[in-house]
């Protein structure tokens, strides 16, 4: 068994070495060095070039090393074998890092207490207990539904939002276009952990604002493409919204000249609300091809009719 790996080289050598760590048995060759193109039934790769795929003809699995697949959707001629999304432990234990902490940033009034410090002002503002603060998620895949079980543990009204029905314990479960309003009137702080598709791009909209209760939050840390940020920065200039965290864009990195950097109701991180240890992230390739050696089907398959 031949693996092909590529990546970001500034980043390869961690992957390499759980690769071989991991997978001691089985060839490892690196883009471009691809050798004999009939050998490889196994890509793992973020980017690789338009056509790479098609030319193996031996190619049983593409692995992603995001957990995104827009980089390899970009290409035409994508062949037609399974696709798996990255989905690993540390990946979603970072994303749910990620949300507790802006949830817990809005729920303690973070934003407020910065813009009273920087004018010196000694007040304490209305306290709220958890269960009186309604965090919604937006997606409940295996990050929106980890993100949701914590946000609950710690005492939040969690509820959760999906295109098709999904039940959780302790969660109210909403879905589909006719659950979405009811969803969205009830909660405070908005979390978008949504796939990105033709459905989805732009869902982050006036629309939706103005369905929110008058000065809720909004997190994003999807895609950039979710967000129609003219629309968000009227929601906030309106006091609609009271505050947003970002952590993905249209644009990346963000332009030095972009209104985001210093609007007094954003925070803006640099695209790091989740990651994948090389460790983590190879154990769950190698779970994934023991499964297809053992004639299973891969598990975190992209469904291409619904696009995730």
């Amino acid at each position: 068994m031949t693996l092909l790996f590529k990546c970001d080289m500034t980043a390869a050598e961690p992957w390499l070495e759980a690769l071989a760590n991991q997978m001691p048995d089985r060839e490892i060759r690196v883009f471009p060095d691809i050798g004999s193109r009939e050998d490889i039934e196994y890509a793992l790769v973020y980017e690789p070039p338009p056509g790479l795929m098609k030319s193996l003809p031996n190619l049983k699995v593409i692995f992603s090393l995001w957990v995104g697949i827009d980089h390899l959707t970009k290409d035409p001629e994508l062949p037609p074998v399974p696709v798996v999304r990255m989905v690993e432990r540390c990946l979603t234990a970072s994303m749910t890092e990620y949300v507790v902490q802006q949830v817990l940033n809005f729920h303690k009034d973070c934003l407020d207490y910065r813009a009273l410090q920087a004018k010196r002002h000694w007040e304490q503002l209305e306290l709220k207990a958890a269960w009186d603060r309604n965090v919604g998620i937006l997606g409940l895949g295996t990050l929106g539904r980890d993100a949701a079980e914590k946000l609950a543990a710690l005492g939040f009204n969690v509820a959760g939002w999906s295109r098709m029905q999904k039940e959780m314990p302790d969660i109210d479960c909403y879905h589909g276009s006719e659950g979405l309003s009811p969803f969205l009137a009830r909660t405070h702080i908005l979390v978008c952990l949504l796939p990105l598709t033709d459905a989805t791009r732009g869902i982050l909209n006036k629309q939706l604002f103005e369905q929110l209760p008058r000065g809720a939050s909004v997190i994003n840390c999807a895609r950039g493409g979710h967000l129609v940020e003219p629309d968000l920065l009227q929601a906030l200039d309106d006091g609609q919204l009271a505050g947003a965290a970002l952590d993905v864009f249209e644009q990346e990195p963000l332009p030095d000249n972009h209104q985001f950097w210093n609007h007094p109701r954003i925070v803006v991180t640099p695209h790091i609300a989740a990651f994948s240890l090389p460790e983590t992230a190879v154990e769950s390739v190698v779970n994934n091809i023991d499964r297809i050696e053992a004639g299973q089907p891969p598990l975190n398959a992209v469904d291409f009719e619904r696009g995730y």
